[in-house]
């Protein structure tokens, strides 16, 4: 009988994340390195710059103020580097079944309560609904085609106001229709939603929903490409 080992698993070292990083975002954006490249030398360059036109100009000085512009150099490579990466993680789950769950379990922080389980679904189309709460009070969010999303939205806002009334609620469809959010920005408008709630009626809130909703984990889960999966990896 083999025993299993209980060494804890090994994770990746900062520069095999690091790499990982830079490749899946290279996938969408080919002049990735020529740019990060031209941001490390450019702040090399600006470093030596200093060096010579701050006195008092010597070897040792014009060394420290390069070291120190390539410092800087790498600080700008590693923000565009994540910034783009960010761009491309949307890139790639736009117009993916379930990218709006895993954005809103990922991305809103502990304002809002927020799951990567819709709890509305049909699964012949894939249209889905999610719900999240938070002192700006209760947000629907729809994914997939309007028309066919009106019996799933209005179900879920009758359920919602049976259970918490005077709660404002408000619906999002995710998409690039006229009115619609792009997923791209899902996140930070239901963040610039005005404060409506305390945290105490949040906290009611979410308990009420929470006992009158039906469970859809026994429902077919909209297939495609995990979301998960398309999230960009990070350097810890």
């Amino acid at each position: 009988m083999s025993s299993r080992s209980t060494a804890p698993e090994k994770r990746p070292g900062f520069f095999a994340q690091l790499r990982s990083l830079f490749t899946f975002t290279q996938a969408e954006f080919s002049w990735l390195g020529w740019a990060l490249g031209g941001i490390v030398v450019l702040g090399i360059a600006i470093g030596v710059l200093i060096g010579f036109l701050v006195p008092p100009v010597a070897v040792w000085s014009v060394i420290l103020w390069g070291l120190t512009g390539l410092m800087f150099g790498i600080l700008g490579a590693m923000v565009l580097l994540t910034r783009l990466s960010t761009r491309a993680m949307y890139k790639k789950l736009d117009g993916m079944p379930g990218a709006s769950g895993h954005v809103l379990s990922t991305s809103l922080g502990r304002n809002w309560v927020a799951s990567d389980m819709p709890v509305g679904v049909n699964p012949k189309t894939q249209d889905a609904v999610y719900r999240v709460i938070g002192r700006g009070g209760v947000v629907i969010v729809a994914e997939g085609s309007r028309g066919r999303l009106t019996r799933l939205v209005n179900d879920e806002k009758m359920k919602v106001q049976r259970v918490a009334s005077g709660v404002p609620v408000q619906v999002i469809y995710v998409g690039h229709g006229e009115g619609d959010v792009p997923i791209s920005k899902l996140s930070s408008t239901i963040k610039s939603l005005p404060k409506k709630v305390d945290r105490t009626t949040m906290a009611a809130v979410v308990k009420r929903v929470d006992s009158v909703s039906q469970s859809v984990t026994s429902l077919p889960i909209p297939k495609g490409i995990d979301p998960m999966r398309a999230r960009a990896p990070r350097p810890r």
